[in-house]
C-alpha cells in the first residue's frame, strides 16, 4: 500500500510538472516568444524536441513489437543479426542525419543573432544609423547608455519596436547575464569583455503586455542575485524617439514645486547628488540615474512603484537588497526627511501625463 500511495503522488508530481512547465505571463515566458530572435530560438527549441520524442515513439514501439511478437515461445535460439552491415549502417545513418537535420538550422541561427556589423558602423556624424544601448550591469542594478541620443537611464530600459536594437554589455564589478526571456536568450556581462547582440521586440506583442517586459539578472552574482530585475518598454518607434527628444531636452535637474519636495530637493543635493544624477547624461555615477524615477513602473527594480514602497527602501535598504552598495551611505534620516525627499523623487518625471 506504501508503494502505491508514493507511485501515485510520484505519478502526481510528474503530471503537474508538465502542466507547470506550459506556465507562465507573456512578458516573462519564454514560450510565448515575443521578437524574432526569441521566436528562432523557440523554433530550434521545438524541432529539437520533436527530433527527441520522435527517436522515443520509434525505440519505444519497436521495442513493444519485440517485447510482444518475437519473445520466446520455445527453446530454440532465434536467428543472430550480429555482425550484420545493412543494420550497422542502418543505425548509424539514422542518427547522423538527425543530428543533420538539428545542426544546419541550429548553426545558420547562431551565424545570423550573431551579427551586429550594422552597430559598428559610423555615419557621418559618428554615429550609427541603428539603435545602439550600451548596458553596465552592477551589483544590484542595471544602468542603460544611449550612445546616438547622449542620454543615460537606470532599471528601466526604453526601445522601440520592430526593429534591431543592439547591446553592448559590460560588468562593472561581478559578473552578471541579461536576460529578457520573453525577447531572447542571455548573454553574460563580464568585467574586462564587451558582449555583443541584438534583440526585436515585437509591437503586437508589447501591445499585449502593456508594452513592459521583464527582465533578470541570470548568473549567480550574490545575496540579492534573484532581486536584480529591470523592466523594459517597448514603444513603437516614433514614441521612442519622443522619449529620446523629452529625455535630451533636460538640460538642467528638474526643479521641485510644492514645499515639501522642496526640501526633499535640498536633502537630495546634500546627500544624495554625490551618487545619483538627475539628468540624462550622467553617465557613470556610482548609483542609478534618477531622471526619470517618477515616470518608473517598479521601484528597485521588483516593488510596485508608490511612496509607501520608496519610503521603506529610503529608511532600511539592506531589508529590502541585501548586500546593496546604499546601505549605510547617508545615515539614518528622519521620517520628516524620507517624507519630503519621497515627494521630490517621485516628482521627477520627464513623461507628460
Amino acid at each position: 500500500m506504501k508503494r502505491l500511495a508514493k507511485g501515485r503522488l510520484l505519478f502526481m508530481f510528474a503530471l503537474l510538472t508538465l502542466f507547470l512547465a506550459g506556465c507562465g505571463e507573456p512578458f516573462i515566458s519564454t514560450l510565448q516568444p515575443a521578437g524574432q530572435v526569441a521566436q528562432t530560438q523557440y523554433d530550434l527549441m521545438l524541432l529539437s524536441t520533436a527530433i527527441m520524442v520522435g527517436v522515443i515513439i520509434v525505440v519505444t514501439v519497436i521495442f513493444l513489437i519485440v517485447l510482444f511478437k518475437f519473445r520466446r515461445k520455445d527453446d530454440k535460439i532465434p536467428k543472430q543479426v550480429e555482425g550484420s552491415h545493412k543494420l550497422e549502417i542502418i543505425w548509424t545513418v539514422i542518427p547522423i542525419l538527425l543530428l543533420l537535420v538539428l545542426a544546419v538550422p541550429t548553426v545558420s541561427a547562431t551565424f545570423k543573432l550573431a551579427d551586429v556589423s550594422p552597430m559598428e558602423k559610423k555615419n557621418e556624424e559618428g554615429k550609427t544609423d541603428v539603435t545602439v544601448i550600451n548596458v553596465k550591469a552592477n551589483l544590484y542594478w542595471w544602468e542603460f547608455e544611449y550612445p546616438n541620443q547622449e542620454i543615460v537611464t537606470s532599471q528601466e530600459l526604453v526601445v522601440p519596436t520592430d526593429e534591431k536594437v543592439y547591446f553592448n554589455l559590460l560588468s562593472t564589478d561581478v559578473k552578471h547575464s541579461f536576460w529578457i526571456p520573453a525577447v531572447g536568450g542571455k548573454l553574460d556581462t563580464n568585467t574586462e569583455n564587451v558582449n555583443k547582440f541584438w534583440l526585436e521586440f515585437n509591437n503586437e506583442k508589447a501591445d499585449e503586455v502593456g508594452n513592459l517586459f521583464y527582465g533578470k539578472c541570470a548568473e549567480l552574482c550574490g545575496p540579492s542575485h534573484a532581486l536584480m530585475d529591470f523592466k523594459v518598454k517597448a514603444l513603437p518607434k516614433d514614441e521612442f524617439d519622443a522619449w529620446a527628444d523629452a529625455m535630451t531636452a533636460i538640460e538642467e535637474p528638474v526643479q521641485a514645486e510644492t514645499t515639501t519636495a522642496q526640501e526633499g530637493q535640498e536633502i537630495f543635493n546634500e546627500s544624495c547628488i554625490g551618487c545619483h544624477a538627475v539628468t540624462p547624461t550622467g553617465a557613470g555615477a556610482m548609483g542609478p540615474n534618477l531622471t526619470s524615477f517618477g515616470d518608473r513602473t517598479h521601484i528597485v527594480g521588483y516593488l510596485d512603484h508608490n511612496e509607501k514602497n520608496l519610503k521603506n527602501w529610503l529608511k532600511d535598504p539592506e531589508s529590502i537588497k541585501p548586500g546593496n552598495k546604499m546601505t549605510g551611505k547617508y545615515g539614518d534620516l528622519s521620517d520628516d526627511e524620507i517624507d519630503a525627499l519621497t515627494d521630490y523623487l517621485m516628482g521627477l518625471k520627464v513623461v507628460e501625463e
